[in-house]
C-alpha cells in the first residue's frame, strides 16, 4: 500500500510542476517582438543594413527604448562599447560592436528574474541594424524579435 502511496503522490508532484511551468509560459507579452503563428523563415540571408551610409558610431550611441520604465525594454548603448539595459523584467549588461552588417552584441548577460507576463525577447539580442531612430534587433539565428525607438542621446 505504501509503494501505491508514493507513486500516487510522486504523479501528483510532477503535474502540479507542469501547470507551474505551463502558467509561466502563458500571458501576453509586452514590448515590441515580433511573433508569428508559424515558424520563421529562417532560408533568407541576414537582412543587410540600410542602404545608404554604414552605421556609425554616433548611428548606435544613446538610449533605445524606454529606459525610464524598467517594466519596458531598452538599451543604453555607450561610445567605449559598453551596453546596459532592461528586458522589460531582467536587467541587462554587455557590449557591443559595429560590424560590416550593423552592431553585434557581445557578453548579453541578464539578472534571471521569474517575471510574469512579461516578454523578454531583449535578452535574446545577438544583433541590430538601424534605419533612422529605429533599432531592429535580431536573434542569434538572424530572425527578428523586436524593435527599439531611440529616446535619448548618447549619455554624457
Amino acid at each position: 500500500m505504501r509503494g501505491i502511496q508514493t507513486i500516487v503522490g510522486g504523479a501528483v508532484a510532477t503535474a502540479a510542476a507542469l501547470l507551474v511551468l505551463a502558467g509561466c509560459a502563458s500571458g501576453s507579452p509586452t514590448g515590441s517582438s515580433s511573433e508569428s503563428s508559424s515558424p520563421p523563415d529562417t532560408s533568407s540571408s541576414f537582412p543587410a543594413a540600410p542602404t545608404g551610409d554604414p552605421i556609425t558610431e554616433a548611428d548606435a550611441v544613446g538610449t533605445w527604448g524606454e529606459a525610464d520604465d524598467p517594466s519596458q525594454p531598452s538599451l543604453t548603448l555607450t561610445a567605449d562599447g559598453m551596453l546596459s539595459g532592461t528586458d522589460g523584467c531582467n536587467r541587462l549588461t554587455g557590449r557591443w560592436e559595429l560590424d560590416d552588417e550593423g552592431i553585434e552584441f557581445d557578453d548579453l548577460a541578464s539578472t534571471r528574474m521569474a517575471c510574469t507576463e512579461v516578454d523578454t525577447w531583449l535578452s535574446g539580442a545577438e544583433s541590430a541594424t538601424i534605419s533612422g531612430d529605429t533599432m531592429t534587433v535580431y536573434a542569434d539565428d538572424r530572425v527578428e524579435i523586436g524593435t527599439l525607438e531611440r529616446t535619448g542621446d548618447a549619455p554624457e
